[in-house]
């Protein structure tokens, strides 16, 4: 009886893990739903929770607020990029190693990111337009970009407190992938597939304006 016990305890672990990913993945649908039906003014907490069939204190156990759970898709999928960052061959240039980590994302069809998802593209519409739901993806944001330094850092062998280079790899990626995440959403009927053009052309164009101002940059700014 013994011998089973570890084997029942990760089950029984495995379970809980199942059961609050799906308690939280139903949070987060039914924010999405609820802001795009009525706005996020008038979406209550209390109205999340019950569109899930959840109490008000299961909804605190997973989010601090309306604002957290609609915006729960980018978290998962900042984490997803990351994941994939870590494992880009360690020869890798780390912007080139970003920038396959984020194709990486788009092209999964396995687990299909936000992007994939209905209503989404409007979701993310929407957050140019409500301040407080900027404000929650800019901490997401935020915090996913700090993980991805830390990965770059790591892979150049470096510390990012003393070294510039992660930070500015990872400010110019992730900001290429903001910028063509933001057009993409601006537009009018684009795909997901449109989506992976754009982050293509937005990263050619910066590696092509890279490359034309290190042709032509002026030696004393280098002074």
């Amino acid at each position: 009886m013994k011998a089973n016990e570890p084997t029942t305890s990760r089950s029984t672990e495995d379970r809980r893990q199942v059961k609050a990913r799906r308690t939280r993945d139903a949070l987060a649908e039914a924010a999405v739903a609820l802001v795009l039906e009525r706005g996020l003014g008038d979406v209550t907490v209390e109205a999340i929770a019950e569109r899930a069939d959840v109490t008000r204190r299961t909804f605190s156990r997973h989010f601090a607020g309306k604002e957290d759970a609609a915006l729960d898709f980018t978290r998962a999928d900042g984490a997803r990029i990351n994941a994939a960052l870590r494992e880009r061959p360690a020869a890798e240039p780390p912007l080139l190693a970003y920038r396959r980590a984020v194709a990486e994302w788009l092209a999964d069809r396995d687990t299909p990111g936000w992007h994939h998802r209905p209503q989404l593209r409007e979701l993310y519409a929407a957050v140019d337009r409500e301040p407080a739901l900027f404000a929650a993806y800019e901490r997401i944001r935020v915090d996913a970009q700090d993980e991805s330094v830390r990965i770059i850092a790591e892979r150049l062998g470096t510390d990012p407190a003393r070294d510039i280079r992660p930070e500015v790899v990872v400010g110019a990626a992730a900001g290429v992938l903001t910028a063509a995440m933001r057009t993409w959403a601006r537009g009018d009927g684009s795909d997901a597939e449109d989506l992976a053009l754009l982050v293509a052309g937005a990263y050619d164009a910066l590696i092509g304006e890279a490359a034309r101002s290190a042709a032509t940059s002026d030696p004393a700014i280098r002074e």
